[in-house]
């Protein structure tokens, strides 16, 4: 089984510098550099100028909420130098053009989507995560946007990522097992997924999920890659599983609150486009997993 390559918002072409952030001066220093730009994001959507990241003079900026560092550029790319400073930056400016993150994800150059998908779900965890989870106090910023910490107990909070198995299920006629789920649209398929619990591994996380969604049985997982995505937190691991031997391709069970059918395809019957079968967006690992099995490899 072959990797499944670059994948959208998985690669970082810049340098996050985690050492120097941890300075609690570090940021200002960022501020005052004239030669900063910065992310714009509003909630899960990002500024962009066509099919590139908006990258604005953080100086220009009047109406940022906050700034998170995010690392130095470490080309030339688009007018921007290699050493560039970087930051993302909350902001509501409606003379942007704003669109949600995951509908560009394909489009955008490796160092945008990697800018973005940092910028996205470094903002988001700050959201959330305001008051200390062990006392309630109200938590201060640290390691430049990167920390949280609470002064009374002394604890210290960094962003969380939820690891989420993502499975592609074939049996012994080489058919694709896909799944529509309740909040789709008529027509939608794709592959199963679901977060690891505590104390699972991650094969044990492939056999329990399409367990717990199809009523079926697999076997022999194995892992594919993996893609960040910040909605708000996961990071998507994709494998790729055989329908166990004592397994009955027709016996399947779909769990009827989150999946509501469940179908063999063949490649005949994804290609063809009359079918009215609705694929993953190509922003997703889930697009690049199918994509993988259709071309044969």
């Amino acid at each position: 089984m072959t990797a499944l390559g670059s994948l959208p918002l998985s690669e970082t072409a810049f340098d996050r510098n985690g050492i120097a952030r941890v300075d609690e001066r570090f940021l200002d220093s960022i501020r005052a550099d004239s030669r900063t730009l910065a992310v714009l994001v509003r909630g899960r959507d990002v500024a962009v100028d066509g099919e590139t990241l908006a990258l604005l003079p953080l100086s220009g900026l009047t109406d940022s909420q906050s700034v998170v560092y995010l690392g130095t550029t470490t080309g030339d790319e688009g007018g921007v130098p290699a050493g560039t400073p970087i930051v993302a930056a909350r902001a509501d400016d409606e003379q942007q053009a704003w669109v949600p993150l995951r509908d560009v994800a394909a489009v955008l150059s490796v160092r945008d989507a990697g800018l973005a998908a940092a910028a996205v779900a470094v903002m988001g965890w700050h959201e959330t995560s305001r008051f200390c989870p062990r006392c309630g106090t109200e938590t201060r910023v640290g390691h430049a946007g990167w920390m949280r910490w609470c002064e009374p107990c002394q604890a210290e909070h960094f962003p969380r990522t939820d690891p989420a198995v993502i499975v592609r299920v074939t049996d012994a006629d080489n058919r694709i097992l896909l799944g529509s789920n309740a909040a789709w649209e008529t027509g939608r398929y794709s592959l199963f997924a679901g977060f690891v619990e505590a104390g699972e591994s991650l094969e044990a996380a492939v056999v329990r999920e399409v367990y717990e969604e199809a009523g079926v049985r697999v076997a022999d997982p194995r892992y594919l890659g993996s893609q960040p995505w910040p909605f708000p937190r996961s990071l998507m691991l994709g494998f790729a599983a055989q329908l166990d031997a004592e397994q009955a391709a027709s016996d399947t069970t779909p769990d009827g609150d989150e999946i509501l059918e469940v179908r063999w395809f063949t490649r005949d019957e994804l290609r063809d486009p009359s079918s009215g079968v609705l694929l993953p967006g190509r922003s997703s690992i889930a697009h690049a997993i199918i994509e993988q099995w259709l071309v044969g490899e």
